[in-house]
């Protein structure tokens, strides 16, 4: 008889005995290993918070110590240009000395760092000042007279080192020497004395100031200002910055008024995040330990139903092809975009059915440049359907790279953009309709002074038509006695029929079409409209164009339109100044750019009003104006159709008053 079979628990191994007290062993270990952390934790992590706030709040400072150095070199250098303009002034006798001191109130004004401006002659003597007492060289620091010295000898600019003037209250003054040379000889030079406080109290931030004491010293750290609104630093976060100008070497420093970062708000915030993080790791892992299988066996299938939905969403045409050109993937979208099934693309090699034939040799370049791995990364071209129908596509093609690094072939992203096309095409056709629209809105503004100017000939015509009758009642027709008054009639009406057709070829609509043409014979043509709205404003008009102008190629009546819009608006500027200024200037000369290229450039000068700041940031905006009636269009039309021309649309202020507009044309070569 056989023995019984053994039980299973007769061949229990002993490992699976003590599994249990494993398991009670790792219960009690993994809470005294997080106790263990936490305590570790809750030690280091306030001390690293504390570090890195303390080391955040340095970065703050140097950020903006450095920012606020940047604005003081700005405000010097705005400082610096305006002394050299009013300098060249002076070198062409364009600021005399009876007008200094109204030149430079407005400066002063403005920029409150200026203790004064001086001018001085070349025997030393001051010729002018914005002092009511006019300083002399002697009433200078010595350093400052040093400086002027060496300013004159190296002629450039130079700025002295801070010192306090004989006989000045002000704490310390730093001169800015400006050397005048007129043909290669002295002629004097301009003293702007900056009070050294004042660059700290003007220039620096006033929030800036309110969190730290900023000071500036020179090289041997002497300090010639400070600024403590905030309170004196507590010298735990500083930082020192060389301010270098011309001539001097200045040192900017900033200490911070706040203190260290404070150990027991981080220590309570550590706290709670150790707690936190440990709260949320024990539901993660009972969690886990719950949801496990769950998640094991849905995943593969979440993911592939979520990948199968996302390509099948995609409204961007995907398409992956090896490094021999044959397509290995194409979306869904792609099929749809084309019109023909995966199955029958997936393994093909150019050509594919989805070339068009114009396009083959186009096709065939970007093919080979793939093989050679000089793949566009992104171009426009055109595919065709099924059916044959064209259709324009933007292609972005990248590398395609496996997981070792390695390029196995290239993605590229396919885009339909006929809508994109239509869209850039009704643009043009809503930009034609627009600047078709302002010409008719600029005759609307000229229609009553045409009306005047067209009852001035009429009115001739009828005077001497009148007495020609009469002539001929009275028995005296003699025809040379006629003949005088049939030739002014004659002149009268020509006159009459040119303003009608200059009227008639700028408002009428057509296609653009550019020609080549001079543009003394653009402003000619436009001259009887900007006439009629000058005398309207009593304006002059003077017309200047250099002689032997190179022909530009661009389409008249657009450029016609550009001319009396700017002359337009510089004339409408120019209705509240003195008569005597109302001046209206266009100017064409021929402009030599960098290298052999060459432009015609034109400028429209007015002597109004000016652009404001505020005005200047919009000024070529689209629905902008400054004219209650206007649609704010103008400006804009003029320099989309400059563009259009291949030119530049600028401004500048005019410095007699005013504004100058500019516009450049590239020249074209030949006669015309």
């Amino acid at each position: 008889m056989k023995p019984p079979a053994p039980t299973s628990a007769q061949h229990t191994p002993a490992s699976l005995l003590l599994a249990p007290s494993r398991k009670t062993t790792m219960r009690w270990l993994i809470p005294f290993l997080l106790v263990f952390l936490f305590m570790a934790t809750l030690i280091w992590l306030p001390r690293q918070a504390q570090q890195m706030e303390a080391s955040e709040r340095l970065e703050q400072l140097i950020a903006d110590s450095l920012w606020v150095e940047q604005a003081i070199r700005f405000q010097l250098s705005r400082d610096d240009e305006s002394m050299r303009i009013i300098g060249r002034e002076i070198i062409n006798s364009h600021l005399r000395q009876d007008h200094f001191r109204s030149r430079l109130n407005a400066l002063l004004r403005n920029n409150r760092e200026f203790y004064r401006v001086t001018w001085f002659g070349a025997d030393g003597k001051p010729i002018a000042s914005t002092d009511d007492f006019p300083i002399t060289r002697d009433d200078l620091s010595e350093p400052s007279r040093m400086t002027g010295e060496r300013s004159r000898q190296l002629r450039r600019p130079l700025y002295s080192p801070p010192a306090v003037p004989p006989g000045i209250a002000e704490p310390s003054l730093m001169d800015y020497h400006v050397p005048l040379f007129r043909d290669n000889h002295y002629i004097g030079s301009l003293v702007a004395s900056y009070a050294v406080a004042r660059i700290l109290n003007e220039m620096v931030p006033w929030w800036f100031a309110q969190d730290n004491e900023i000071s500036l010293t020179d090289t041997d750290d002497n300090v010639v200002a400070r600024r403590t609104s905030g309170g004196p630093g507590l010298n735990v976060y500083t930082h020192r910055r060389e301010l270098e100008l011309p001539g001097l070497t200045l040192v900017l420093h900033t200490n911070s008024t706040k203190s260290a970062p404070k150990l027991l708000p981080n220590l309570l915030v550590g706290s709670v995040m150790v707690l936190s993080l440990g709260l949320l790791w024990s539901l993660w892992a009972l969690w886990r330990d719950i949801n496990r299988r769950t998640k094991a066996e849905g995943a593969l299938l979440n993911e592939a139903s979520f990948r199968a939905a996302m390509e099948n969403s995609l409204v961007t045409g995907m398409r992956a092809r090896d490094l021999e050109g044959r397509i290995t993937y194409v979306n869904p979208a792609f099929c749809k975009m084309v019109g023909i099934p995966a199955e029958e693309l997936v393994g093909k090699i150019p050509p594919m059915p989805y070339w068009a034939p114009e396009a083959m040799d186009e096709y065939q370049e970007r093919f080979s440049n793939v093989l050679a791995g000089r793949a566009t990364p992104q171009y426009e071209t055109i595919f065709q359907r099924i059916d044959g129908e064209r259709f324009p596509v933007l292609i972005f093609e990248s590398p395609l790279v496996d997981q070792h690094g390695k390029q196995t072939g290239w993605m590229g992203s396919i885009l339909d953009i006929s809508e994109r096309k239509r869209a850039e095409d009704l643009n043009r056709t809503q930009e034609e309709k627009l600047q078709a629209g302002a010409r008719l809105a600029s005759m609307g503004e000229i229609a009553s002074t045409l009306a005047h100017e067209l009852n001035q000939p009429l009115a001739a015509i009828s005077s001497f038509t009148t007495g020609a009758l009469n002539m001929m009642q009275q028995g005296s027709a003699d025809p040379r006695a006629l003949q005088p008054a049939l030739e002014k009639i004659h002149a009268q009406a020509q006159r009459a029929g040119h303003v009608i057709r200059s009227v008639h070829q700028f408002v009428k609509k057509r296609e653009p079409a550019r020609q080549r043409l001079q543009v003394r014979q653009l402003i000619d043509n436009v001259a009887p409209l900007v006439e009629l709205q000058a005398q309207q404003f009593f304006v002059v008009l003077q017309i200047s164009v250099q002689a032997n102008l190179p022909p530009v190629l661009g389409d008249q009546v657009l450029l016609e339109q550009v001319i009396l819009n700017l002359t337009r608006n510089g004339i409408q500027a120019m209705a509240g100044v003195p008569s005597a200024r109302r001046i209206l200037r266009i100017v064409a000369e021929l402009d030599r750019g960098p290298g052999t290229s060459e432009s015609v450039l034109v400028s429209v000068i007015d002597q109004g009003h000016g652009i404001a700041e505020d005005v200047a940031a919009r000024l070529f905006s689209p629905f902008f104006s400054t004219k209650a009636e206007g649609m704010g269009m103008g400006l804009n039309i003029c320099r989309t159709t400059i563009e259009f021309h291949g030119g530049t649309l600028t401004y500048t202020d005019n410095p007699a008053g005013g504004t100058i507009f500019r516009f450049s044309l590239p020249a074209q070569g030949g006669t015309y």
